[in-house]
């Protein structure tokens, strides 16, 4: 529901990209934007934020969770387990994250080898993610003991 999962930043740094005559602002924008139109497909995000409605086909929550999320979500020390659990539960999602990386990788080969070292920030954004999942199923397990 944050603008920060909207279009709004995206449309922004395009805009400041055609602007300025700056081809990685206008190329950061689109990346902006194809994260959170992919994200509708998960959970769905606040695609336009001010009508304040979520958007998307929400492949990772069923309609009975929608529709029962506070009850749902109670059930966890921390309410980001929900949807982190889940997350990593589903393989399609996974396979995806697998997919877009060998395609970053490659694509970073083929047409910048001289940013390759891009994949460190890569890997130490993948720790962050690995180790917050970590820290969630360590709480969730204290709880259900």
């Amino acid at each position: 529901m944050l603008i920060t999962h909207s279009i709004i930043p995206s449309l922004i740094v395009s805009l400041l990209g055609i602007i300025f005559l700056y081809p990685a602002l206008i190329l950061a924008g689109f990346c902006l934007f194809l994260h959170v139109f992919i994200d509708t497909f998960d959970w769905g995000t606040n695609f336009f934020f001010f009508p304040k409605k979520i958007w998307g086909l929400k492949f990772l929550i069923s309609k009975e969770e929608f529709l029962n999320f506070k009850r749902l979500i109670a059930q966890y020390n921390h309410p980001a387990a929900f949807f982190d659990f889940k997350y990593y539960a589903n393989k399609t999602c996974l396979a995806i994250e697998i997919i877009i990386f060998i395609g970053m990788v490659f694509s970073l080969f083929l047409f910048a080898r001289q940013y390759l070292y891009f994949i460190l920030f890569y890997f130490l954004f993948l720790l962050f993610h690995l180790y917050r999942h970590y820290k969630l199923k360590n709480l969730q397990e204290r709880k259900t003991k």
